[in-house]
């Protein structure tokens, strides 16, 4: 990976950074409240477990977001102490994320639980996937720019909710038209595993980051 030396140009894309930081808090806010109500009212466990899910983005978001603020408060120093905490935030977001998938899937499986309606489910997939995949984009671009494994690491997190959103979009679709309730939870089972895996691979680069 190859990262700019241009003190200028480092700057640059280190604000590009913040601003996607910044939008990714914003938005996984509003996103997460607007699941959880969704979620609630139609009595739908997968869009409220969504919602739940929209904020591990935000921490992983909020991590970002003061490793940028502490490099640029601090220029002259190593950034590996800062890019090693927000690779473990980054982690622990991804071990949360498993956790709540975990729970919510065995919850959905245990209860057979059926929603009234899974409209809202659909149109919230869909905007996420769309505005998910343009914050995966310019994260890898500015990450790949600054040489920032945890940027790159964020933006596999922010490629997780993409997932996701596809699972939501699947299975509301699915209930829309078959009715089976079930969908849902097998689905998100299947995301675990590679929740976990990027998990441990940010805590790898963790420990392998030079001071």
């Amino acid at each position: 990976m190859t990262a700019l030396t241009d003190v200028s140009q480092q700057k640059r894309f280190y604000q590009y950074a913040l601003w996607l930081a910044f939008f990714t808090i914003f938005y996984n806010t509003v996103e997460g409240l607007v699941s959880i109500y969704f979620g609630t009212h139609d009595e739908t466990l997968t869009l409220f477990g969504f919602g739940i899910d929209s904020f591990i983005e935000v921490i992983s978001g909020i991590g970002i977001m003061a490793m940028v603020l502490r490099i640029r408060q601090n220029p002259g120093t190593s950034r590996g102490q800062f890019e090693r905490t927000a690779l473990r935030i980054t982690g622990w977001s991804f071990y949360l994320l498993a956790g709540g998938l975990l729970i919510n899937s065995l919850y959905n499986l245990y209860i057979g639980h059926k929603p009234v309606s899974t409209l809202s489910g659909t149109v919230i997939s869909l905007i996420s996937i769309a505005v998910m995949w343009a914050l995966v984009s310019g994260k890898r671009i500015v990450g790949r720019m600054l040489g920032s494994e945890p940027i790159l690491s964020d933006a596999n997190c922010t490629m997780v909710c993409i997932y996701m959103s596809v699972v939501l979009l699947v299975s509301s679709l699915v209930y829309q038209f078959t009715g089976f309730g079930l969908v849902d939870s097998l689905g998100a089972i299947g995301l675990i595993y590679f929740s976990i895996s990027e998990g441990r691979e940010s805590f790898e680069k963790a420990a392998g980051l030079e001071d």
